[in-house]
């Protein structure tokens, strides 16, 4: 069994991975919407965190995807 720290992503890896752009991701940490660790003045995130949050919101219906509406 391999021993070690998992590397961390950083805002714009992870963002990158989910497809949106860092700010918006760095902001929803902030929140406490996805999974992140605050080191110092930057977020990180681990991959395998971000895996399990997205397939626990795909498994549950509490979470409504948002649609753009014209105003």
């Amino acid at each position: 069994m391999p021993s070690g720290i998992e590397t961390l992503l950083t805002s714009k890896e992870a963002s990158q991975a989910l497809k949106i752009h860092p700010k918006v991701l760095e902001r929803m940490a902030k929140r406490g919407e996805v999974p992140a660790l605050k080191v110092g003045k930057f977020w990180r995130y681990r991959a395998t965190t971000l895996d399990a949050w997205i397939n626990s919101r795909l498994q549950s219906n509490s979470q409504p995807c948002r649609t753009a509406t014209s105003f």
